[in-house]
């Protein structure tokens, strides 16, 4: 059965406003703390995947747009201290902000880069993470290599703590990208970020713009990552360079969509939530430092045990794919009517 794009994402809000409400049944704010960072990778790995799943153009450069997001919200803040104006902006705004800034930066990234191809292309991203980096550090207004502090209220009415928002804002920002990449892999747009992924020769060949295509791609995943970024100086608090330009997010947001398999919607979905929960699990019981540990042994199994993914690991299982996944199903080839 196909779902169709709206009620699809009525489906989603409904398990959104479930999970928010067990959350506050749970009385523990940890796990909004904690459920914060998953969902923020939810965002960060469905948007790599749009790049670098459905495009197959693999991205090293996720720390930059997210730091993008994050920073345009220091410099707003900073912006109206300076001016005596409230300091309570609605993360809404600095989100679309954020998103706006790392779109840019994405698609002027893409224009420069998308020529190049293969590790040529990973490099050029990773290279413009360490570029930003660098500015920030040596860029005082938003606080330079010492950090800035954020100060956000303590509460919000009616919701409650604070962290209880910035959790709501970002699981609605999980559904958005989840609902804007399944949209995508449906419509003529991922038919065409796929036959770049396939074989961009000859796309190129039969007349796929292709160019226009991977600046597209890079605009939405950038906009999303900003957008991801744009709410963490008021999770965190207090900013510095090392805490958005962390190797985390790279190895993690690429991780995770080859885990959970990079050619679905899905795939990034379930690979966020089991690697991001076990990250969270090992970081209360042993150490945060073993988060990148636990990374590269699944990795290191999936790639044995499951090189597509769990979600090739079940299309495998199953002998097709279902529709509502990945759109077209196998065909046998002794099937009737099969081309052998």
């Amino acid at each position: 059965m196909i779902v169709r794009t709206p009620a699809f994402l009525v489906i989603c809000l409904v398990i959104a406003a479930v999970v928010f409400a067990a959350s506050m049944a749970v009385g523990n704010d940890y796990v909004f703390f904690a459920g914060y960072v998953v969902l923020q990778y939810v965002v960060l790995a469905t948007a790599w995947n749009i790049l670098g799943g459905y495009c197959g153009y693999v991205n090293f450069g996720t720390a930059a747009f997210f730091a993008l997001g994050a920073y345009s919200t220091v410099a707003i803040y900073k912006l109206i201290g300076d001016n005596e104006l409230p300091h309570v902006i609605p993360i809404p705004i600095l989100m679309l902000v954020g998103g706006a800034v790392s779109g840019v930066v994405g698609f002027g990234m893409g224009y420069l880069t998308l020529r190049l191809r293969g590790a040529f292309f990973s490099i050029a991203t990773l290279a413009l993470a360490v570029v930003l980096e660098t500015l920030v550090v040596n860029w005082d207004y938003v606080g330079g290599s010492r950090g800035a502090y954020i100060i956000r209220p303590e509460e919000i009415a009616p919701i409650g703590n604070y962290i209880r928002y910035l959790f709501l804002i970002m699981m609605l920002l999980a559904v958005a990208a989840i609902t804007i990449a399944r949209l995508i892999e449906r419509s003529r747009l991922g038919y065409g970020f796929a036959t770049i992924r396939d074989d961009e020769l000859a796309a190129e060949a039969s007349g796929v713009p292709t160019l226009r295509l991977k600046l597209i791609a890079t605009t939405i995943s950038g906009a999303l990552m900003g957008m991801a970024g744009a709410p963490f100086p008021y999770y965190i608090g207090f900013l510095q360079p090392d805490s958005t330009f962390g190797l985390d997010y790279a190895v993690n947001s690429i991780a995770m969509p080859l885990i959970g398999g990079t050619t679905s919607w899905v795939g990034p979905l379930i690979g966020t939530l089991l690697l991001g929960t076990l990250q969270q699990v090992a970081t209360v019981t042993i150490s945060s430092a073993v988060n990148l540990l636990l990374v590269g042994c699944l990795l290191v199994g999936f790639v044995i045990v499951a090189p597509n993914g769990i979600v090739g690991l079940v299309h495998t299982y199953l002998q097709r794919k279902p529709d509502d996944f990945v759109g077209r199903r196998r065909v046998d080839a002794d099937a009737p009517g099969s081309v052998p």
